[in-house]
């Protein structure tokens, strides 16, 4: 099926959701959550974890691709024939294909620059979605602004470039903050690169080897390879402490160390920022504190560590001594529920972004931070 064709198949199977608007009530109508959303819920009071507890994570929207017009799809009458006048027949209009918004369908790696504006990676569409804060929606496209074969991981610097790893092109690149392409890197030893990360204090580009089972350290500003993080040629099958089996995501916390979820074997690994192995937590198991292939993973401002679990469906977020400390999600299509989730990203305003792959959506929510969360207590406590 081409690339057009499944535009047009998501777009036609969005619009029963689309037609079921109905007034404002607690949220802004164009809020595609809404429009998912037709119960007496106030979704914007979704919060983790529940009252009468301080809440820590609030659900905000839903973005799901550009703006669909239902009136488009009124196919407008042709100009009859004299073959359709002889034949009683009656014309049939046409949609012009270049016209119809794009929708997300498979949306994989995430990230934020300094101006909010969110970007998904759509392995389906073959494109960046950017979603900026007025409500619109552009895109880098395959064959038009850049050559993709599997887009995957993202990553911003603190200038706005941005960096894609291509997981069938074996190499991940990087586009300038007008999203032209300015350099191809590590073609030549990646092998399904995924997830990546930026050290900007010590300016190192992470990029997850997922095929290798490796990080591979490159400098982000030269794009010079500098070390291997990891055992490479053993095919998926060490799980020593250092080691990895299919790792997929990276991040770096405000003091330069590395965390990777090592995929295959259920578990986050820390390392420092000279790659020397610090710690591990997590294990395969079912209970929200375990691991069922872990993915995406971000750092939030107080150094807590937001995991995602792809296959219990949910967001864990733990210390870093591996305790957890919340959870959210579930399988589903509510908000806060997810569906096949994968990237996560936290931008310096403690938005908490995450994309899904199955119903092809990036969800956002609030994170409230430690300080915040000890004003609010301290104003309960005095009865305000």
């Amino acid at each position: 099926m081409s690339k057009i064709a499944l535009v047009i198949l998501a777009v036609l199977l969005a619009l029963p959701a689309v037609g079921q608007r109905r007034k404002k009530a607690t949220t802004d109508d164009d809020n595609p959550a809404n429009k998912r959303t037709k119960v007496n819920l106030d979704i914007s009071k979704l919060v983790w974890p529940q009252p009468p507890a301080i809440a820590r994570i609030k659900f905000k929207e839903i973005k799901t691709g550009q703006k669909i017009d239902p009136d488009m799809f009124k196919q407008k009458k042709g100009k009859q024939s004299w073959m359709d006048r002889l034949a009683g027949a009656q014309p049939v209009g046409t949609i012009d294909e270049k016209k119809i918004p794009y929708q997300l369908l498979r949306p994989y790696g995430v990230a934020v620059d300094s101006k909010r504006t969110i970007y998904a990676a759509d392995q389906s569409v073959g494109a960046i979605f950017m979603f900026d804060d007025e409500g619109n929606v552009s895109l880098i496209k395959n064959g038009a602004d850049a050559h993709f074969g599997l887009v995957d991981g993202l990553a911003i610097d603190d200038d706005d470039r941005l960096f894609v790893s291509d997981s069938k092109l074996n190499r991940v690149t990087v586009f300038n903050p007008q999203h032209k392409v300015i350099a191809n890197v590590g073609a030549d030893v990646l092998m399904n690169p995924a997830g990546l990360a930026i050290d900007t204090e010590n300016r190192f580009l992470y990029v997850v080897d997922t095929g290798n089972d490796v990080i591979r350290v490159f400098d982000a500003d030269t794009f010079k390879p500098l070390r291997v993080i990891g055992v490479p040629g053993k095919k998926h099958t060490l799980n020593d402490p250092g080691t990895f089996s299919l790792p997929y995501g990276v991040a770096v916390d405000g003091a330069g160390n590395l965390y990777v979820t090592d995929t295959f074997n259920d578990r986050v690994e820390i390392f420092d920022p000279d790659g020397t192995f610090i710690s591990q937590f997590g294990k395969n198991g079912d209970s929200a504190s375990d691991f069922e292939r872990p993915k995406g993973i971000a750092i939030d401002c107080d150094g807590h560590i937001w995991v995602v679990d792809a296959t219990q469906m949910r967001v864990k977020v733990f210390d870093t001594q591996g305790k957890l400390l919340i959870y959210f999600g579930g399988w589903g299509y509510w908000p806060g529920q997810f569906m096949g989730p994968n990237g996560i990203a936290i931008d310096k305003e403690n938005r908490v972004v995450v994309t899904e792959t199955f119903p092809g959506r990036v969800q956002i929510f609030q994170y409230v931070t430690d300080a915040q969360a000890e004003k609010l207590k301290r104003a309960r406590e005095a009865g305000e």
